[in-house]
């Protein structure tokens, strides 16, 4: 379960994301232009430490984009490629906001969802010592492969992520790799066919053919 605290954040993430998207390769849309939250889904941290969340958003009236994103209370050491900005947090603070596919709590969530469906985690409010849940604003589908998925945090030496070329469409994949597995992740999700090495798929209110959000390669 994920455990979400009622705060002001600033910036908001979707403020945060204005500056920094149009300067990914695989951004489309009008650069400068209001980010809006389409759905978001997340991945719970075994440690408890690390906020894992991936939005999908659109800047102005582009294309939905795929960002995951984690939070974090200090700096992570050798990420500063993937840094996107800091956020005061009202309850938790000082938040370091990186892109996840160069965070190596990441990768292994992720291949729990592609290779064994592992699912979203649950989000609650705690509200006078009551948990409340919030409902997913998408739902996600994994695959069943019966490889076996990486457990614990990848080691900085066996993360690494690079925008390449797919056939999904026209959208670029950040690729990262935890263990003997190769992970992509589609930065522009539309409906595509679920490789045979394993998928994760998503659909939400508007969008009810499922996309392509990310696989096994």
């Amino acid at each position: 379960m994920a455990l979400l605290h009622r705060a002001e954040l600033r910036p908001s993430k979707l403020e945060l994301l204005v500056p920094w998207l149009p300067g990914r390769s695989w951004f489309a849309g009008e650069a400068g232009a209001e980010v809006t939250r389409v759905a978001a889904y997340r991945f719970d941290d075994p440690a408890g430490e690390v906020g894992v969340e991936t939005l999908l958003v659109r800047a102005g009236d582009g294309p939905v984009l795929q960002v995951p994103l984690t939070y974090r209370g200090a700096p992570l050491a050798g990420a500063d490629d993937f840094f996107v900005g800091l956020v005061e947090h009202s309850v938790l603070g000082r938040r370091w906001v990186y892109d996840a596919c160069g965070d190596p709590v990441y990768p292994p969530l992720l291949a729990a969802a592609v290779l064994a469906d592992a699912g979203q985690a649950e989000e609650y409010f705690e509200v006078d010592g009551k948990r409340e849940m919030r409902p997913a604003s998408m739902t996600l589908t994994g695959s069943r492969t019966g490889r076996p998925v990486p457990t614990g945090p990848a080691s900085a030496g066996s993360v690494s992520a690079g925008s390449v070329s797919t056939g999904s469409g026209d959208g670029g994949v950040t690729v990262a790799r935890v263990g003997d597995v190769e992970l992509a992740v589609v930065r522009r999700p539309v409906p595509a066919e679920v490789p045979g090495s394993g998928g994760l798929t998503g659909s939400w209110p508007g969008q009810d053919e499922p996309v392509l959000l990310a696989y096994a390669r």
